[in-house]
């Protein structure tokens, strides 16, 4: 066992996404096989190791510079073509601690933002009876 973990580590994430599928799939060949093609989508096995490969070097560069660092620059980089309240609202329903949604937040919008929907206060008129 202790070889076949060696192995898998070796793999980083994608051996640890290949464990899972073969637990989830009951450990058969062809179940491991379709659960890859699956992960492929339209493009197949091929597709579904490719996604593996792509995981790696997604892994690598996350542990490079940090989550809270690409978080940053991927909201950074949509705002120029997405509205900040829209990618506000994404942040909030984000599975991350409270603490980076605070950074993220004020990485897209440093001023304080107040939503005027909620604050309108109503207007008072005075009648006067002559």
């Amino acid at each position: 066992m202790d070889e076949i973990v060696k192995k898998l580590a070796g793999l980083g994430l994608p051996g640890v996404i290949l464990v899972v599928l073969t637990v989830a799939s009951g450990g058969s060949s062809a179940a491991i096989a379709a659960a890859i093609t699956a992960l492929g989508g339209p493009f197949g096995i091929v597709g579904g190791i490719g996604l593996l490969g792509l995981i790696t070097v997604l892994g690598d560069t996350v542990a490079g510079y940090g989550i809270e660092a690409i978080l940053k620059a991927i909201y950074a980089e949509r705002s120029k073509t997405e509205s900040v309240r829209y990618l506000l609202k994404e942040i909030k329903d984000l599975p991350i601690s409270e603490e980076l949604k605070l950074k993220l937040k004020n990485e897209l919008s440093p001023e304080v933002i107040i939503d005027t929907e909620e604050f309108n206060q109503p207007k008072t008129v005075e009648i006067v009876d002559e």
